[in-house]
């Protein structure tokens, strides 16, 4: 017998609006909110710079100095070697990111959210030198999406936003 009854679903939309969830891209949701209205901190180096790219594509690009809020970001990274053969030849390398943000109100100076991210990704190194750096490459581009989906995803899940 199966568990799965069509109640259920019918009540879960019921059951999520009484203990306070929202869409996150809903009219006068956090998504919304946030939209247009963030600016977000110049990068510094290479690894921040695709960071701030991933966020800005995904928050839109500010073009006004009156923003209602300013997002402060940082990251850091560190290359370890992961696979190593008996001649102590690497093989494979991982790269550990760790990236903090701050996201302030403008009206007020208050903090908002703050936090910090933190994943890992792998690339090989058995290759030629050219492929082994576009493969460092290509692992740096995909961490600073993976940090920016997590900086985003806790940025959503703020309460306290509101368009």
């Amino acid at each position: 017998m199966s568990s799965f009854d069509r109640r259920t679903v019918l009540l879960m939309p019921l059951a999520l609006a009484a203990c306070g969830f929202e869409p996150v891209y809903a009219p006068g949701g956090s998504g919304a909110a946030l939209n247009g209205t963030v600016e977000v901190s110049a990068p510094n180096t290479v690894e921040s710079f695709l960071l701030v790219q991933n966020l800005e594509r995904q928050l839109g690009r500010s073009a006004t100095s009156g923003n209602a809020y300013q997002l402060d970001v940082g990251v850091s990274t560190v290359t370890r070697r992961a696979s190593i053969t008996t001649a102590n030849e690497t093989n494979r390398y991982t790269i550990d990111g760790n990236a903090t943000y701050a996201l302030k109100s403008n009206a007020t100076g208050q903090i908002l959210a703050s936090g910090s991210v933190a994943d890992f990704v792998g690339y090989s190194a058995a290759g030629s030198t050219v492929s082994t750096l576009a493969d460092e490459r290509d692992a740096i581009e995909r961490l600073m999406v993976i940090l920016s989906d997590q900086i985003m995803n806790r940025l959503y899940a703020t309460p306290g936003l509101s368009a």
